[in-house]
């Protein structure tokens, strides 16, 4: 279904997400804050011109600019408003009926040099139907002055947006005596006149007059809120006035969230040097297979016509060689890539705002949570945290976070907070799987560090080509990646300090640590010194990885958020693997992890403790007040989490596949999420299926998942072929990598001082 003429859908269709949000069919609308209103409408003149109905609307769009403004003055007579600050000057016109006098003002913009208003907004008609009773003859005379007005509404359309706004329809039962004459029935045949009469003579496109006629379907849901059955519900006009300032706006101030009228953004040098690669790809491996099967059938076994004997190919069929693999991985990748284009880049497919409701978010929870119940195996190993149960750790709370996302749950303060604790509960793991890794392993080559950062970045990179996005926009990855940096530095620095070394001396214990107090003074410092965090992330190259809208500040922000869970993590796993050395826990199968006193006891701090940091995020009130408690005792309930997983024997001993599986594609889930399950860029909803919300979110959901999976294949696959053992043939992978990157920053360059 293609998307369309977004800014004619914004103008007359939709409908509404609850009772107040108004849902624009196939695009999201933004909601404009009085600074981006005013730096939108800078040094502009916009005129209203009709009657009561319009001066409310008047008044709801001036309070978009100053929010002080109130309703006053000649109710019958012009208001002008002006805001000197930005150079912005809004008038209403009283005109309450289409005749001699409002065409002669229509006129007096068109003559001469007199200078046009940038927006025009007019409209009327219940005038004309309550001062001549609804009869028939006031209808045809509004046709006659329409009919006079329309050419110079559209000759000003030229250089000029002027919009039509069609009648509201009226509640009949509570209007008052004077009104009863204005009724639906005579409402619709002065709109039907007004659209049959506009833009008939017009055939420019760009030189029509607008019909705002989306105003009549919000009042059909909202009119009997009115104080007296005609003028709308305030709701309702500011709802009129958002969509006015969409219909405007959106094309200058371009916000992510609202895609309504917004032109398709042009290719970048960068993207089109992508396409040119992807498209080579594809072709180089086109080719290669056909020259496969031609070989193939050349050697395929045979019938001997003689004999009847089946004869064996002289060659045998080859392995596939690093290069069909390399094409073949690329070539799936750009068409994957294409998808990720159409669907969050071009004005292809339909795009809506979320909204959100309990039932919305907590219903698919407890769907998956069966789910994931049902599909219950035993584990391979029964230590804590082994691979099964991380997998499934990580399977479970992205599916949560999935959810969070696409119902727009970050309204409801307590889930956004329970939330929070599942991204630290990621880091988490972060810290306490690459500290086991170093510390049990003590490998600390190259390779691994380079493994472990391909397969993290891979797929943010290619994106930020494709989808022309900074490296912080997808923050949990460069945040994961700093931190693995960090554990890495930690350990690897002098004296390296590994188990095996430790066994022989308890004092090398005192010497990690020792590294890991200087760890923790060095965030402590960080996480209170502003300055001299954007500092180390502003110097070069850093910054071009780590800035988002010309600075660093939101990346300090999602740094400092969970700026302690790492080193929890990796003092977690010291203390469990110390312990273990020591056979102080028991992980046999269907054993307390500890002695039954123990144990229960334990179970039961963890218990109180997880549901005491839940009554908490419950009665969070203020959500900055609460990020800042976040980083010290988010601990509390990932440990709390760990330990009632794991104490229990039984428990320990069985994991659910359903979540393990999602758990090792969790990454790839985690970024796909933004352009191909959400859209702009996680703003809004994809809309592959309009009409049909929840068959739309099944196709759409299993083409992401299938993405994602085949996405985390071709990571393994590449990642085998770009980061190889050998060092001498790493060292020449990286010095190309480098090389590829100094390219990439080059155009990067480029493109930017195009744009400027």
């Amino acid at each position: 279904f293609k998307g369309g003429d977004t800014c004619e859908y914004l103008l007359s269709s939709g409908r509404f997400l609850g009772e107040k949000v108004w849902q624009p069919h196939s695009c999201m609308m933004h909601k404009y804050k009085n600074s981006e209103a005013k730096n939108c409408l800078i040094d502009k003149h916009i005129v209203f011109i009709g009657d009561s109905r319009i001066r409310q609307l008047f008044y709801s769009f001036i309070k978009l600019i100053n929010p002080q403004v109130k309703e006053e003055g000649n109710k019958h007579g012009n208001i002008p408003f002006e805001d000197k600050s930005a150079s912005i000057k809004v008038d209403f016109l009283w005109y309450p009926e289409v005749n001699g006098s409002m065409r002669q003002r229509i006129k007096s913009w068109t003559e001469g040099s007199v200078a046009k208003p940038h927006i025009i907004v007019v409209g009327a008609a219940t005038w004309s139907i309550k001062i001549h009773n609804g009869s028939n003859e006031a209808l045809t005379q509004y046709k006659i002055n329409i009919t006079s007005i329309a050419p110079l509404l559209e000759k000003l359309a030229k250089s000029s947006d002027v919009y039509w706004v069609l009648q509201d329809p009226v509640y009949e039962d509570m209007l008052s005596e004077s009104r009863k004459m204005i009724t639906n029935e005579k409402i619709d045949a002065y709109n039907e006149a007004a659209v049959r009469i506009l833009n008939s003579s017009s055939r420019n496109s760009k030189a029509k007059v607008k019909v705002f006629s989306v105003s009549k379907l919000i009042a059909q849901e909202t009119i009997m809120k009115s104080t007296d059955g005609l003028h709308l519900p305030e709701s309702s006009r500011d709802t009129n006035a958002m969509i006015l300032m969409n219909v405007y706006c959106n094309k200058i101030m371009k916000p992510i969230d609202g895609s309504c009228c917004q032109p398709q953004p042009p290719l970048t040098l960068i993207q089109k040097i992508a396409f040119c690669f992807f498209t080579l790809s594809i072709i180089g491996y086109l080719i290669i297979s056909l020259i496969h099967r031609n070989n193939y059938r050349k050697n395929k076994a045979c019938t001997d016509l003689e004999s009847g004997e089946e004869k064996k190919p002289a060659i045998s069929t080859p392995n596939v060689s690093t290069l069909e693999l390399l094409l073949h991985s690329f070539c799936k990748l750009g068409l994957i890539m294409t998808y990720f284009y159409l669907c969050d880049r071009a004005n292809l497919f339909m795009k809506e705002n979320k909204f959100y409701t309990h039932s919305s978010f907590f219903i698919p929870i407890v769907y998956i949570l069966v789910l994931g119940v049902f599909y219950t195996e035993n584990t391979k190993e029964t230590k804590v945290l082994n691979r099964e149960q991380t997998d499934e750790w990580k399977g479970w709370m992205q599916l949560v976070i999935l959810i969070y996302h696409i119902s727009g749950a970050s309204t409801f303060l307590p889930v956004y907070m329970h939330i929070r604790v599942l991204v630290a509960a990621y880091l988490f793991q972060t810290g306490y799987g690459h500290f086991s890794y170093f510390w049990i392993k003590g490998d600390f080559g190259v390779y691994r560090v380079c493994q472990v950062l391909f397969r993290l970045n891979f797929l943010v990179v290619v994106l930020c080509i494709v989808m022309d996005r900074p490296y912080q926009f997808y923050y949990f990855v460069p945040l994961v990646t700093v931190w693995f940096m960090i554990i890495y530095a930690t350990l690897a620095v002098w004296p390296q300090i590994v188990q095996k070394k430790a066994n022989g001396n308890c004092l090398w214990h005192f010497g990690l640590l020792l590294k890991l107090i200087c760890l923790l003074t060095c965030i402590y410092f960080l996480s209170y010194s502003q300055g001299a965090f954007e500092k180390i992330f502003s110097f070069w190259p850093l910054s071009k990885c780590f800035e988002l809208n010309g600075n660093v500040y939101e990346w300090w922000f999602r740094w400092k958020l969970d700026r302690y869970v790492v080193f929890h993590g990796m003092l977690f796993a010291f203390i469990y693997l110390a312990l273990q050395k020591r056979q102080m826990i028991s992980e046999g199968k269907g054993d307390p992890l500890f002695s039954s006193r123990v144990s229960n006891v334990l179970l039961f701090i963890s218990i109180v403790s997880f549901l005491t940091y839940s009554v908490w995020a419950s009665s969070c009130k203020n959500k900055t007040e609460c990020n800042e408690l976040h980083p010290s005792v988010s601990v509390v309930q990932i440990l709390a989490f760990v330990l009632i997983r794991n104490i229990p024997g039984y428990v320990r001993s069985v994991y659910s596949s359903f979540f393990a599986w999602f758990g090792k594609i969790s990454l790839e889930l985690f970024i796909c999420q933004y352009h191909i399950w959400l859209a702009a860029d996680t703003k809004g909803i994809l809309v592959l299926i309009p009409g049909y919300p929840m068959f739309n979110v099944l196709v759409s959901t299993f083409i992401f998942v299938c993405v994602a999976h085949e996405i985390s294949q071709i990571t393994n696959d590449l990642a085998q072929i770009v980061v190889p053992k050998d060092n001498s043939t790493l060292l020449k992978r990286l010095l190309c990598i480098a090389g590829f990157f100094s390219g990439l920053h080059i155009f990067s360059t480029m493109q930017d001082q195009s744009r400027h």
